[in-house]
């Protein structure tokens, strides 16, 4: 008796990107796939979904679409998506009545969340099997420091979600490099370790602990890859905390067989936590994190990295130079941005009370920050914290909504993949 084929499975791949050296990341990506044999796998069809923002970084649509050769010859099909793109499907979805102009906006207009959603739908339209999500500012590789400088490892990133998709609704990976943007603190008088401990417990999300903030913090703002992840090499499901399973927005997979089973993804405008307001819609669904890490270049400081140039020490990142400080400063204004909707979601019955006691710990904090930093910005916090809880009312009913429409383009995409 024959031996029965293998299901030929299509697979997407989806950067969100408005960086210049898009090419340079998508070529190590690329080559990291043929080294991995998926290029040349008969039943693997590699799927590339761009969408791209000109503004952030003042680029042409040439910058993302005007792919090499060399790189385009070993994927099967490339989808760009600027905005043109996006008005062109909800034009499509409001001419088969399956959603309102005002609705499809609300799922694809604007933000990184609207560019996931964009990505997901079109992979679902284009009839593939599964969709993996890699940011722009991230690498396949791995590093750990077992010795007194650093290890380096190249790592099957899409292989690993490709092994494990067919068991669960989502597979998420590790992180390591610069993920924190909080810079090392040289503690003092100015501001104490338990000062910066409660600012942080503050405005941070529930998956953030003390202690794994001060080991980064004490690694110089590094996360070192974790050898017993790389050597037990197996996925582990991700459990609740808080009425969310937390999940990142890169190195993610999801399993495209049902769209209903879909969640989308929404931050409040102006805000990010895209991620983590998905995290809050996973209550029934299987989410597996496996084995697998990418570098998070946080501070775009090791492009070298994609030449092959593996240094044995990382920088220590200190919040002495503006980018660094600024990095963190804005890293604490979009904490203190999606904090009251994370809360409203979750824990309802306390809102009221964990927002005053947020506000509490600002007034507190903020006076002894632009003491340490010389400067007078964190002022700002209070004011946000003020601007989006007077409006979450608003951003649930937007995020409530979002998943209504969605449901309604969920709908319509199942069964015309049917047909």
């Amino acid at each position: 008796m024959e031996k029965e084929s293998k299901r030929q499975i299509n697979v997407g791949i989806g950067f969100i990107t408005g960086r210049k050296n898009f090419q340079r990341v998508l070529k190590t990506y690329v080559y990291n796939w043929r080294e991995s044999g998926l290029t040349s796998e008969a039943q693997v069809t590699l799927n590339l979904l761009v969408a791209y923002d000109l503004k952030y970084s003042n680029t042409k649509s040439t910058d993302y679409t005007n792919v090499s050769k060399e790189v385009s010859s070993l994927v099967d099909k490339m989808t760009f998506i600027g905005n043109e793109k996006i008005e062109e499907e909800i034009a499509y979805l409001v001419e088969n009545g399956v959603t309102t102009k005002e609705e499809a906006h609300l799922l694809f207009a604007t933000g990184y969340a609207s560019k996931r959603n964009a990505i997901i739908y079109m992979a679902i339209k284009n009839n593939l099997d599964c969709l993996v999500f890699f940011d722009d500012d991230e690498y396949p590789m791995a590093v750990t420091k077992t010795r007194s400088t650093a290890i380096w490892g190249g790592q099957h990133v899409l292989s690993a979600h490709l092994e494990n998709i067919v068991h669960a609704d989502m597979t998420n990976g590790h992180h390591c490099g610069y993920i924190s943007p909080i810079p090392f603190m040289k503690f003092n008088e100015k501001m104490t370790e338990d000062d910066f401990r409660i600012f942080i417990g503050a405005i941070s999300n529930d998956i953030v602990t003390w202690d794994t903030v001060k080991s980064v913090m004490n690694n110089g703002g590094v996360t070192y890859a974790d050898t017993k992840v790389l050597v037990d090499n197996e996925a582990t499901e991700v459990e609740e905390v808080n009425g969310a399973k937390f999940i990142s927005g890169a190195n993610l997979c999801f399993n495209l067989s049902d769209p209903r089973r879909i969640s989308p993804f929404y931050n409040p405008p102006g805000a990010r936590g895209e991620d983590t307001f998905l995290s809050t819609c996973l209550h029934d669904k299987k989410v597996l994190r496996v084995p697998t890490y990418t570098f998070h270049d946080g501070f775009s400081t090791y492009h070298s990295l994609m030449e092959g140039v593996l240094p044995i020490n990382l920088k220590y990142i200190t919040g002495d130079t503006p980018k660094i400080y600024n990095r963190f400063l804005n890293a604490c204004i979009g904490w203190v941005r999606y904090k009251p909707l994370l809360l409203f979601i979750t824990q309802p019955d306390q809102y009221e009370l964990k927002i005053q006691e947020m506000r509490d710990v600002l007034v507190r904090s903020i006076p002894i920050l632009n003491d340490y930093f010389g400067q007078e910005d964190f002022g700002i916090l209070l004011k946000e914290l003020n601007k989006y809880h007077k409006n979450v009312e608003k951003h649930y009913k937007d995020f409530m909504d979002t998943q209504k429409v969605w449901a309604k383009v969920a709908d319509f995409l199942a069964e015309r993949t049917k047909e």
